[in-house]
């Protein structure tokens, strides 16, 4: 098995969610971090193909494709080409004569690459210091008050708090794989000892499975990888006396959250479940579409790690239930759905919360394990959403919230989600509109030192004013700069970054 190429597109995906991480890979190699990415990823055959995926001819998909299901399955390679539309290039925001541009924007000397190198490795373990100061072993840092915070007890129903934290030392394991690629073995040595000799799942906690997913279980197992991965991509990193712990913790987290997948008549899971219990019987029956269709990396990884194919199987049965829910009119999900019913409760389709992840995943997952059916499945509803929600024909492009099954608009805004599409974009190879949505966002950012949560593009002003430190725009500037070498995007990472150090940062306490 090709270790390498599974422990690049784990640490990769791992890392969409350390914003400060991704602000110092975006200013290059030249920093001191050795980061093997890799835009032309090997792929993986991890999975094998079914036929699962394949779908009934219908209007959308003869308009889109031409051809049928069965046939774009054999002919993968060339869907996007397909599907791309025609456009004049936007790399001219580039070229020509431009003296203003150049003049602040070519270059980024070694020394400023340093000076940000710095800074961003102070920031990191400004938090991560002062978390391990005052909150270990609680799951995170209240800045604010300078103590620890875990699940809300007293108020079950706060799921903006006990959706992630499970009271199992959350920041420690998600912070696990950066403290390598930041260069601290040591530090990275003693957190792989304090996860095995204090963290235990065996809890009373109702977490949602997509944040236990993403954070918990994709850290333990990109962990495990960098410890064992005969290839060293960081060094010789092992520890001596390292006996798989980290795959068993995986294992037992991922094993606590199978019950969210039994009781379900269409096979999607249950979106919450407590890692003691199981799934509560008054559970909701209604779950988002990024929260259900977001599994696959990590679970299919941990399956062919442990040679167990049940993890891999449900989540792929999650992706094709919610796939084979698409509006027939116009190839389009909504954001929220009954489990048991398959009835779309949330009609909004966008690229935003709800759904952004989803696309995220479909994507990746093809890049990882050459699975042609998840591919066809991205870029049909990529094609989809350029023909019915792509607002007005100049630039940027704007892909707006739109419903399901008619494709009108729904709302006027967007949220800070969207902003990951640019990289989804770059790893489809479509760096021309990559770089034209990236500057739609980019200009939002400059004007406002963040991005708000939620922006109404039709007033030109934020709906939503806060900035949770979401990491989109982070990797998509960092994908762009990979894809191009341009050095402004070198300029919009120090930018980024000092905006956080300004105005993120509690400085009379600690944290971030």
């Amino acid at each position: 098995m090709q270790w390498k190429s599974i422990l690049v597109g784990l640490v990769v995906h791992r890392l969409t969610f350390s914003c400060l991480l991704w602000l110092a890979f975006g200013l290059g190699p030249s920093w001191g971090f050795n980061f093997p990415l890799n835009l032309h990823l090997n792929k993986l055959q991890l999975f094998n193909e079914d036929d699962g995926t394949s779908s009934s001819d219908n209007s959308w998909s003869q308009r889109i494709h031409g051809h049928g299901d069965a046939q774009s399955r054999t002919s993968c390679a060339k869907l996007g080409e397909e599907n791309s539309p025609k456009k004049s290039s936007y790399l001219s925001l580039f070229e020509g004569d431009r003296d203003e541009y150049d003049r602040r924007y070519s270059s980024f000397p070694d020394t400023l690459k340093l000076k940000m190198k710095g800074m961003a490795k102070d920031m990191f373990f400004f938090g991560y210091d002062n978390y391990m100061k005052y909150a270990f072993p609680e799951d995170e840092l209240n800045p604010i008050d300078c103590q620890g915070r875990g699940p809300d007890v007293l108020n079950p129903s706060n799921i903006n708090i006990n959706d992630v934290l499970g009271n199992y030392s959350l920041t420690l394991i998600d912070t696990l794989d950066t403290l390598l690629v930041l260069g601290n073995v040591s530090e990275f040595h003693r957190a792989v000892k304090l996860v095995i000799d204090t963290v235990s799942f065996d809890k009373d906690s109702t977490v949602q499975v997509f944040e236990a997913n993403i954070r918990i279980l994709g850290s333990l197992i990109s962990a495990h990888i960098l410890l064992t991965d005969p290839k060293h991509p960081f060094g010789d990193v092992g520890l001596d006396d390292y006996d798989n712990e980290l795959l068993h913790l995986a294992h037992d987290l991922a094993v606590r959250l199978l019950p969210a997948f039994e009781n379900t008549s269409t096979g999607i899971p249950h979106p919450r479940v407590n890692l003691k219990s199981g799934v509560s019987p008054d559970s909701i029956n209604e779950t988002c579409t990024s929260g259900a269709g977001s599994l696959l990396v990590e679970f299919g990884i941990l399956s062919r790690l442990i040679g167990d194919s049940t993890f891999e199987w449900v989540a792929r049965r999650a992706v094709r239930a919610l796939w084979n829910l698409r509006s027939n009119e116009t190839g389009l999900l909504g954001n929220v759905v009954n489990i048991q019913t398959g009835q779309w409760v949330g009609m909004q389709s966008g690229l935003g919360a709800g759904m952004d992840s989803f696309y995220e995943y479909l994507l990746k997952s093809y890049i990882l394990v050459d699975l042609c059916s998840v591919k066809v499945m991205c870029v049909s509803i990529m094609a989809c959403r350029r023909e019915s929600c792509n607002e007005g024909e100049g630039d940027p492009p704007l892909y707006v919230n739109v419903n399901m099954f008619n494709g009108q608009i729904m709302n006027t805004w967007i949220d800070s989600l969207q902003a990951f599409f640019p990289g989804l974009l770059v790893l489809n190879g479509d760096v021309e509109e990559a770089i034209c949505m990236h500057a739609f966002y980019y200009a939002i950012w400059k004007r406002f030192g963040a991005l708000p949560e939620r922006y109404n593009w039709q007033l030109q002003a934020p709906d939503v004013l806060f900035y949770p430190l979401r990491p989109e725009l982070v990797e998509s500037t960092y994908l762009l700069y990979q894809a191009t070498k341009n050095p402004f995007y070198l300029h919009v990472g120090m930018d980024i970054l000092e905006s956080l150090e300004k105005n993120a940062k509690v400085r009379y306490k600690s944290g971030l």
